[in-house]
């Protein structure tokens, strides 16, 4: 039996998967290779990358035209500086993938020399010139993980492949295709410490086109869960393809990883006469994001950075970005954290990103809160959003102040604190749902739980500004408009200096807004 693959290249006979070199453009990609052109192919990680790149191979190997051969270099990456260690890691990974996907014992031999031969500053490119000089047809080499390398030893590989491009197709690779998470075409070459620029994109200017492979459209999302009802009979039903769709936005390791939760991990999807229905997939994404698997917890490792932090806080807080370099944007897009919209702006790239960042960097927080007593909850174990209010007061009055200091973020620590109580409310009986934008001034929080749906909108009142009460309470009234709400709450975290502390400051008001609703006012 087949299945969602969230590990690894797609093998064909045990993954649903669609067509890999039906994801990009085939014809433009034989193009460059006839013309002899070196070109980068660049998306996240776990976008489908390798799994083009080995069927690539498959095709030009079966046409017998080329000598096509993929190699992963990302072993070299531990050598870091050693320049040295690099290119033999480099040499040995090439001679090593010829020997057992092309028979090439050949390679070996060559490998040998060279690496013995001790001048490996320049070894790559002495290794490719003979190995391609005996090779009967033109090679086609498809290197990996190329960004993983660091530094020098990057721009020593960048380098040796530019010095031989000169000797192609006889004595050199006809076509070199760089893969990897970033875009070279604007490289910037970081030292190992990722704070020095060594060189910018000379070291590979010989480079023809930057293709980056992109996500499944709504309709390859629609086909490639049908594999599993061709294949089973289970059906996916219409509201449950959508909201995969939704949540995911195409991207392929989201897809695969929801479907594969809800058909085979979950024990009612397991239940083949059982149609797939939108409330599975949401009981798929919040195991997916509580149980923090790889792919979340890798993305959630990334906002230690300082050049994502400089772009999701304030995206979080509502702000404006600010003086932030185009390479750092640009980072952040090619990791896939952050997608371009239409009119030029950035988002995050999906709901699910939309969901982990702040739970995230909420974890801290919640992880420091003390034990609270659910005195929200009535007699019957129903949410009162009356005794909510009140015991948020009371813990905002007591625990706000300490716990700002343990959010990773301090421009939204009070939004990181609130949203780690409000975690502590639902405890698995609900969730919490968040919208934010850069340049919005705010964040929007929805609280569902049993039979009660609870809006808030968070802003901050900033040194130099105003009080955002009258803008919050417009803003609160869109918001709470498009939830079908006519009460809510508005929640405004005091950040000038010299106020009184957050006890003695924090309190609540009832007002109406300008549309009639009902809205408590929390200061804090």
């Amino acid at each position: 039996m087949r299945f969602f693959n969230t590990e690894g290249p797609v093998r064909p006979e045990d993954h649903y998967c669609l067509p890999p070199l039906s994801r990009w453009d085939l014809d433009q990609v034989l193009m460059l290779i006839d013309q002899k052109k070196y070109f980068l192919l660049h998306a996240p990680r776990q976008t489908g990358k390798t799994s083009c790149l080995l069927a690539l191979m498959e095709r030009l190997n079966a046409e017998d035209q080329y000598c096509a051969l993929y190699v992963n270099i990302e072993a070299a990456q531990a050598a870091r500086e050693r320049v040295e260690a690099g290119m033999a890691a480099i040499i040995q990974a090439i001679a090593s993938s010829a020997r057992w996907r092309l028979g090439d014992e050949a390679a070996d031999t060559i490998a040998l020399e060279v690496i013995q031969g001790g001048a490996l500053l320049g070894g790559v490119q002495e290794f490719l010139t003979r190995w391609c000089g005996q090779s009967p047809r033109p090679v086609v080499l498809l290197l990996d993980e190329v960004d993983a390398l660091v530094g020098d030893t990057l721009i020593s590989l960048l380098r040796q492949l530019r010095a031989g491009y000169e000797q192609r197709p006889q004595h050199f690779p006809q076509t070199i295709l760089l893969c990897g998470v970033r875009d070279l075409r604007d490289y910037r070459i970081h030292a190992s410490s990722e704070t020095e620029i060594i060189t910018g994109g000379s070291a590979f200017n010989i480079r023809a086109k930057s293709l980056r492979l992109g996500d499944f459209s709504a309709d390859e999302v629609r086909r490639l869960l049908t594999e599993h009802t061709l294949e089973t009979g289970q059906h996916f039903t219409a509201e449950a393809l959508e909201r995969v769709w939704t949540l995911t936005q195409g991207q392929p390791w989201l897809v695969n990883a929801l479907a594969y939760e809800t058909c085979f991990e979950m024990r009612e999807g397991r239940n083949r006469i059982r149609p797939i229905d939108r409330d599975m997939i949401e009981q798929a994404k919040e195991a997916l994001i509580a149980r923090r698997v790889t792919h979340l917890d890798q993305l959630a490792d990334k906002l230690r950075e300082a050049r994502v932090r400089r772009i999701i806080e304030p995206m979080l807080a509502g702000t404006a970005l600010g003086e932030v370099p185009l390479d750092d944007r640009d980072y952040l897009v090619d990791l896939g954290l952050l997608r371009r919209v239409n009119d030029g702006g950035l988002d995050v790239a999906n709901p699910i990103y939309r969901e982990v960042l702040p739970r995230m960097l909420a974890s801290g927080p919640q992880d420091s809160l003390p034990r609270i007593a659910p005195t929200w909850l009535d007699a019957y174990g129903k949410l009162d959003p009356e005794r909510l209010l009140q015991g948020f007061l009371a813990f905002w009055r007591q625990h706000g102040q300490p716990l700002l200091g343990s959010a990773p973020y301090h421009e939204i620590a009070p939004h990181l604190v609130l949203m780690a109580f409000l975690h502590r409310v639902i405890n698995g009986g609900g969730t919490l749902e968040r919208e934010y934008a850069i340049g919005s001034g705010r964040m929007d929080l929805c609280l569902r739980y049993g039979e009660v749906t609870l809006g808030m909108e968070l802003k901050v009142w900033r040194p130099g500004s105003p009080d955002p009460l009258a803008e919050g309470l417009v803003q609160l009234d869109d918001y709470l408009a498009g939830l079908g709400l006519d009460s809510g709450w508005l929640v405004i975290f005091d950040r000038r200096p010299d106020q009184p502390p957050i006890a003695e400051r924090t309190s609540s008001t009832p007002v109406v807004s300008p549309a009639g609703r009902r809205i408590q006012v929390i200061r804090g």
